[in-house]
């Protein structure tokens, strides 16, 4: 598949440069990418979340063509920047909900599954979404590599080599870095019980 990848990167170059076919070309190329990252995070959702993974797409897709001053180095860029907007949509969707359901008040995370630690913590029923935006964005405060390398690697399922890439760093780094972030993770997402 390394031709689509190119093909990819420089749609995505083109959109930069001001081609707005280039944007009506790349779309359908990458939706199925995208659905993927949506429904893998609406699969960690809670029941009852009436956002669709349709509708997270076309949300993220108007947020990007509205974007302006935007420059993809990368097809791994762009669904990196995608991973992020989607987590944000339905972190902004949850937080709402909870303000409408609880009368301005988050809602308490739940923390009564416990945390498979082949996954990333945060990703079972029990703990929400909202829960694991704040961790990330605390991480991303003081280590924001870090808060990439998860976004990268759970969010859109990138390799350890794709990362490298963009990131710049060794393989061996990324693994580092997916390790130590996970059990900060962990730690933070297990505190915020006892702090709600």
């Amino acid at each position: 598949m390394p031709g689509a990848r190119s093909d990819i990167t420089q749609l995505l170059k083109a959109w930069t440069a001001g081609d707005t076919n280039a944007l009506q070309v790349l779309t359908p190329i990458v939706e199925g990418q995208l659905r993927r990252i949506a429904h893998n995070c609406m699969r960690r959702e809670r029941p009852g979340n009436t956002l669709q993974t349709t509708a997270l797409v076309n949300e993220a897709y108007l947020r990007l063509a509205g974007a302006n001053g935007l420059e993809w180095e990368d097809r791994a860029h762009f669904f990196a920047l995608c991973a992020r907007l989607i987590r944000r949509i339905l972190s902004n969707s949850a937080r709402a909900r909870a303000a409408v359901k609880r009368g301005g008040q988050g809602q308490r995370v739940n923390h009564s599954t416990p945390l498979n630690l082949d996954e990333l913590p945060g990703t079972s029923p029990g703990v929400e979404i909202t829960a694991l935006d704040d961790a990330l964005d605390e991480l991303a405060k003081f280590d924001p590599r870090k808060a990439q390398v998860i976004e990268m690697r759970f969010f859109v399922g990138m390799s350890v080599d794709e990362i490298a890439v963009v990131l710049g760093i060794s393989p061996q780094s990324v693994m580092r870095d997916w390790k130590l972030a996970k059990a900060w993770l962990k730690t933070r997402l297990r505190g915020a019980d006892s702090l709600t």
